[in-house]
């Protein structure tokens, strides 16, 4: 394996019976510097788009990642290099500070996006307290525009009506849903062919 390859340490190395094959690569994105927060993507590698074609064809393919979370944190970096961030840095695999992708665009309204990856299945829900862990994390993070909480499945109802957390939404804390974060890829990738 080539260096500044994120590898699949944590991955299998035979094929459950029910995984696409494509989510068992080993290559998805490739790194460059290493910075305090994390690491930068220099590269979304051809994969990213075999994925999406893969969650196109059969929606439930995205709970997949529920079984590889390290590579639902790398799709989702690779999706906002694809999207023309500026700089996107994938953080550790643990002690990464309750955020798991930060996407920055640079110049005049600069902007910094604090993104938590949570790769669940579809019966399960990101909580109230994994919303309100999440505003922590943005309330530290004091250079920090936005917080996203990216999941494959979906929030608690009421997460949503709750004024606590309302008052933050959508200008400093975002919640996508599966569903939003396929119309979001969906976007990238109909990008990307133009």
């Amino acid at each position: 394996m080539m260096p500044g390859i994120v590898a699949s340490q944590m991955r299998p190395s035979i094929k459950p019976p029910d995984t696409p094959e494509l989510l068992l690569q080993t290559e998805l994105v490739e790194l460059g510097d290493k910075l305090a927060d994390g690491t930068i993507v220099t590269i979304s590698a051809i994969p990213w788009m075999a994925i999406y074609r893969a969650i196109k064809e059969n929606p439930n393919v995205i709970y997949e990642f529920s079984k590889y979370p390290r590579m639902f944190e790398e799709f989702l970096a690779a999706a906002y290099d694809k999207a023309g961030w500026d700089e996107v840095i994938l953080t550790p695999r643990s002690n990464d500070g309750g955020r798991d992708v930060i996407a920055i665009k640079k110049g005049l309204c600069s902007i910094r996006i604090l993104d938590q990856a949570k790769a669940y299945s579809p019966n399960h829900l990101v909580t109230h307290d994994d919303v309100r862990a999440m505003l922590g994390v943005l309330q530290i993070d004091s250079n920090s525009s936005k917080a996203i909480i990216t999941t494959t499945s979906d929030f608690q109802p009421t997460i949503s009506s709750n004024p606590e957390l309302q008052r933050f939404m959508p200008y400093r804390l975002e919640l996508r849903s599966g569903q939003d974060l396929w119309r979001w890829i969906d976007e990238i990738a109909k990008n990307q062919t133009k």
